[in-house]
């Protein structure tokens, strides 16, 4: 999957939103095709669903850390214990329809959070 050099050996890669469907499709395969350690970051809202991570739940390489990234103070503290090389942003509010009856949410997690994830991360997303 990933073709640089670096990536050839273990590293740390966050995912953030892996409760999601694509998220959580991105976790399997990266567990189940390489050697990093993998943190999945989820707040859970409407859309995660942590059944769809139950195959993987156990391997000794996955860490689950239910957060908000709007909390700046809890997300730099997973950063600093475990110094991600990569950054695989998908959190995010989706659902145009709840947008409309609910947009405070949808503002507070897709731009505060994607301003409170840190910037000197290899980010993708």
């Amino acid at each position: 999957m990933f073709a640089s050099k670096e990536m050839n050996s273990k590293q740390t890669i966050f995912v953030s939103g892996g409760a999601g469907f694509i998220g959580s499709e991105l976790i399997r395969h990266l567990l189940n095709n390489s050697i990093h350690k993998i943190v999945n970051i989820v707040k859970l809202t409407y859309s995660g669903n942590l059944q769809l991570l139950e195959s993987i739940d156990s391997k000794n390489n996955y860490f689950f850390e239910r957060l908000d990234i709007c909390d700046d103070r809890e997300l730099q503290r997973v950063f600093n214990d475990n110094k991600p090389d990569l950054v695989i942003h998908l959190a995010a509010e989706s659902h145009v329809n709840r947008s409309i009856d609910g947009p405070k949410e949808f503002f507070q997690t897709n731009i505060f959070g994607n301003f409170n994830l840190p910037r000197n991360q290899g980010i993708i997303g």
